[in-house]
């Protein structure tokens, strides 16, 4: 499966372009549409869209990668990109040890789509773009068979 346009047009609209990088709610150094720095990667100088948008296919595949091999249930494209974003945004190792994997494992879709609402928090204070991050994956969630699969 592949992240579909409006999965990708969630990350990018959650994300924003930036040019130049900078540290994201969580300290960690960022570039373009959320590419964490890698070991390594420095970008002392300001982007172009372009290679922006490279790096965001790169980590779109990273996440749908990590998405197709802890997932072992099958899901509907919504459930599908609301897990990409979420491993994009969050990485996969939070995704691997958390009840919401637990629960979609059991097949509990709607209890671990409640889960995909908790994480509305930069420490320890709720994060209002955060916040709609979730609610927007939550609404591709609960879609029911949206068949656009348009790659990344």
């Amino acid at each position: 499966m592949r992240l579909s346009a409006a999965g990708l047009e969630l990350i990018k609209k959650s994300e924003g372009f930036r040019s130049c990088k900078y540290l994201d709610c969580a300290g960690i150094p960022t570039i373009g549409y959320g590419h964490r720095l890698l070991a390594g990667e420095s970008f002392s100088t300001a982007i172009e869209e372009a290679q922006a948008s490279d790096l965001l296919a790169a980590d779109v595949s990273s996440a749908e990668g990590t998405v197709e091999r802890l997932v072992k249930v099958p899901l509907r494209q919504g459930q599908f990109d609301a897990l990409v974003d979420f491993v994009f945004n969050l990485g996969a190792g939070r995704l691997a040890a958390l009840t919401l994997l637990k629960d979609l494992n059991r097949s509990q879709f709607e209890a671990a789509g409640q889960q995909i609402l908790l994480w509305d928090r930069c420490g320890a204070q709720e994060n209002a773009g955060l916040k709609a991050r979730r609610e927007a994956e939550f609404q591709l969630w609960d879609h029911p068979g949206e068949t656009d699969t348009a790659a990344a």
